[in-house]
């Protein structure tokens, strides 16, 4: 299983916050030296910008994305007779891990060829915010998420690798989701099961109380939670299908018995098993 499944089975906890989104015009010989707090992604309308970071210079073309991580210093310079682009600063979290971004290689400049139909779709809706049109800002932040969707999808693909942090020290919390991948495919594979977290932390190699430290620095949710929530998504796809008894589901997912199964099922749909499809 790939780590990139994490978007999927736990979409219910992605939260995506936007900041501040404006247009600008730079002149020639403009230059700034900057890191930001948060997330920030440029669409380069016109013009030629080049970047540097770590010593590693980029350059982005009019149609160009440009995608900055939190906290990493870098320089920008424009390159033309004037430059212009769409700045949106925003935080993109799971859980409480509002960094999950910064275990993929994702910062970067980013081809219009690999998101057009996406840009297309956040550029018509940024000019209905910037008229304050109604639900505008509920619209753009869709249409973000579903930029930034995209993006990990092309990542995920191998048809995208940022170059922002290809060549900066790895950080520590990178490795989280690497060091974890056996446990998650260990949890798929025997999903069917009850799991404890004592084998979890085992098949991992830690102690249990720092494999839930660990895990939830990770991913922002505990293992229990993540668990739980797979088993939901699970069942869900399972009374769609109308193929099983609540008992038989309640089997498949490692449950002692269909009470059980439906008190877990009640606690988080908030209708019993046996009314969530009629």
């Amino acid at each position: 299983m790939s780590s990139l499944n994490i978007f999927n089975e736990l979409a219910e906890h992605v939260m995506l916050h936007i900041f501040a989104s404006r247009e600008v015009i730079h002149p020639l010989g403009w230059v700034e030296n900057k890191q930001h707090v948060d997330y920030d992604l440029w669409y380069l309308h016109e013009g030629k910008i080049e970047i540097v970071i770590h010593d590693q210079v980029h350059l982005a073309s009019g149609g160009d994305l440009v995608l900055f991580s939190p906290k990493v210093a870098y320089t920008a310079r424009n390159l033309d007779a004037s430059c212009r682009f769409t700045y949106t600063h925003f935080d993109f979290g799971l859980g409480n891990h509002h960094r999950i971004l910064e275990h993929f290689e994702l910062a970067g400049v980013i081809g219009s060829s690999l998101v057009q139909e996406e840009i297309r779709l956040f550029l018509e809706t940024y000019e209905q915010y910037k008229r304050e049109a109604p639900m505008s800002g509920i619209r753009l932040k869709g249409c973000l998420t579903i930029l930034i969707a995209k993006i990990i999808e092309c990542y995920g693909h191998g048809e995208y690798r940022g170059g922002f942090t290809s060549h900066a020290p790895r950080r520590k919390r990178s490795a989280n989701l690497e060091t974890l991948q056996p446990v998650f495919d260990f949890i798929h594979e025997r999903l069917h099961q009850p799991l404890r977290i004592g084998e979890l932390a085992e098949l991992a190699g830690m102690s249990e109380k720092y494999f839930i430290n660990y895990f939830k620095q990770a991913l922002g949710v505990t293992p229990g939670l993540y668990i739980y929530q797979l088993k939901m998504n699970h069942a869900r796809e399972l009374l769609y299908s109308k193929r099983y008894t609540i008992q038989q589901i309640a089997g498949m997912l490692g449950y002692p018995d269909p009470f059980s199964f439906s008190k877990s099922f009640k606690k988080y749909y908030k209708v019993p098993p046996s009314q969530f499809v009629l």
